[in-house]
């Protein structure tokens, strides 16, 4: 008998470099510097001219597949595209799987937004997601989740067998294994006219977000404490922005705060090392990566105490109740004033974030490959 024949969705990647493109694009190296023996199959979208491969893994080869992602055929069409390929088994990393086309099935479960928060989606994302998921999880022989909090979720508001669910952290990018140097933090701060101190948040602006709250706590800090230092959301404007906007205008606080729809890694990791303190007071993650990569580069955490942010924040962040304004704001006042407790914070965050690689997370999902094998 052969090696493995493992197929790996990356269809994604050539639509929208989101977090679920990210995971995979970050997985597959990881999983090429553990694995040389299995026959990797990495699907690409027909119209993707980027070669999404990790380099140096000659076990590693890209197929080209004409289904477009959440099309509604898209379980039939790519299972009839795959089953020539002969699969011992296909990951589907964006939740659902095809019909049939391999031999065993493995989907990754990001979140359950869809369930928790439908009124914070698209019709069409709730739709896609929340009309087919009770199936994929039926079907999908096992499960990866982000975090044991989505673990939990899929057991008991799916009723998936706790033996068929496996929680698999994520991990910062890479390329902020390295932190950025004085000079590249300099260069990004002059680029937008920012100095050190700034409040920021990452991640699109959408209702489940919280981003309302952050800026009303902004506007108070601003007023009862002076902070003069900016609020600047980086993120793409997401689902139902307009609350926000409106926020911002009725706080009187327009002037200063900024939005940088798209940033590269680079410059984000120079605002994480620059930034104040990160603010993230989500209704809801399934993950929570930003709050990781800034801890990963010394910037001091304050997130909401829900969903899966404790696991990642651990007791190196400050957590709090997404809604509670005077402390939201009294907390952000002492981090960006107290530079001792800042510190602390950015030593305890690098600690804690040295707890998650994506050599970890590979190694833990090749386990689940091979169980299946």
């Amino acid at each position: 008998m052969g090696p493995m024949r493992l197929g790996i969705d990356c269809r994604l990647a050539a639509y929208r470099l989101g977090g679920i493109s990210r995971y995979v694009l970050h997985l597959l190296p990881a999983l090429a510097a553990l694995d040389t023996v299995t026959d990797y199959v990495v699907g690409h979208s027909r119209k993707d001219r980027t070669v999404r491969l990790p380099s140096g893994a000659p076990n590693f080869h890209r197929v080209d597949l004409w289904t477009p992602c959440h099309h509604r055929l898209e379980r039939w069409a790519l299972g009839l595209e795959l089953l020539p390929r002969k699969l011992d088994l296909w990951h589907s990393p964006d939740f659902i799987p095809p019909v049939f086309g391999a031999r065993r099935r493995v989907i990754t479960v990001h979140d359950l937004t869809f369930m928790h928060f439908p009124q914070f989606l698209t019709s069409a994302s709730r739709r896609y997601y929340a009309d087919q998921i009770a199936w994929a999880v039926r079907v999908a022989d096992h499960v990866l989740a982000d975090s044991r909090h989505t673990r939990q979720d899929l057991i008991e508001r799916l009723g998936v067998p706790e033996g068929k669910v496996t929680a698999v952290p994520l991990a910062a990018n890479p390329a902020y294994d390295t932190p950025p140097t004085v000079q590249q933090v300099a260069d990004a701060l002059a680029r937008f006219d920012l100095r050190p101190g700034f409040v920021l948040h990452v991640g699109t602006l959408e209702p489940r977000k919280n981003l309302p709250h952050l800026v009303k706590v902004y506007a108070r800090l601003r007023r009862q404490h002076a902070v003069e230092a900016p609020l600047v959301l980086v993120g793409a404007t997401g689902w139902l922005s307009e609350a926000l906007e409106a926020t911002i205008t009725a706080s009187g606080v327009a002037d200063h705060v900024r939005h940088l729809e798209r940033v590269d890694d680079g410059t984000l990791g120079c605002l994480y090392a620059a930034a104040g303190a990160l603010a993230l007071p989500s209704h809801y993650e399934g993950f929570g990566l930003p709050a990781l990569e800034a801890m990963r580069l010394g910037c001091p955490v304050v997130s909401s105490d829900r969903a899966s942010l404790p696991e990642v924040v651990g007791d190196a962040g400050l957590l709090l109740p997404p809604d509670d304004e005077a402390a939201w704001v009294e907390t952000l006042a002492r981090v960006l004033r107290d530079d001792a407790l800042r510190e602390r914070l950015a030593a305890a965050g690098r600690r804690q974030a040295d707890g998650f690689s994506w050599a970890k997370t590979a190694a833990a999902t090749l386990a689940v490959y091979r169980s299946l094998g």
